[in-house]
């Protein structure tokens, strides 16, 4: 018969454990908590589809949205867009109403941010795209969407 040697953690040992298992839902809640403190709700919109209705009804959404929580002052929305929704982004090619949409958001302080890397794709640059663009934080448009969940934002997909 087969026995293994009992082991026992010291009180030290299963502390160490235990702050090891909590850090991650800690940093969580800190970051939560912290666009409460502000007083803001945190939203993130995410387009990357081609249809342009869509993203003028998510873009429609956004404005609704920052009136319905009482202003700029009371949300931050992070618009993050990639894929082929950044043909509709172009500036020589956006349709009037989209543009009009596009100017709205930003006047009320959404931070609009174009993937990196579906630049380089398309071949565009921030010079291309409708003023008030900037490169994602990081050069993959879905691990900053990802970074934005972890940091409190919530996600919507229209």
């Amino acid at each position: 018969m087969l026995t293994m040697p009992s082991r026992t953690l010291t009180p030290f040992a299963v502390f160490a454990l235990a702050v090891t298992l909590a850090l991650p839902l800690i940093q969580n809640r800190a970051a939560a908590a912290e666009g409460q403190e502000q007083g803001k709700v945190k939203v993130l919109y995410h387009v990357d589809g081609k249809d342009p209705e869509v993203a003028k009804y998510a873009l429609a959404l956004i404005n609704k949205h920052i009136d319905a929580e009482g202003g700029p002052d009371k949300i931050d929305v992070e618009l993050v867009v990639h894929g082929p929704a950044l043909e509709l982004f172009e500036k020589d090619r956006m349709d009037p109403e989209m543009t009009k949409r596009f100017d709205q958001i930003i006047e009320k302080g959404t931070k609009a941010e174009m993937c990196q890397v579906s630049m380089k794709a398309f071949g565009r640059t921030l010079d291309n795209l409708a003023k008030g663009f900037v490169a994602t934080q990081h050069p993959v448009a879905v691990k900053r969407i990802a970074d934005l969940q972890k940091e409190g934002y919530l996600y919507i997909k229209p």
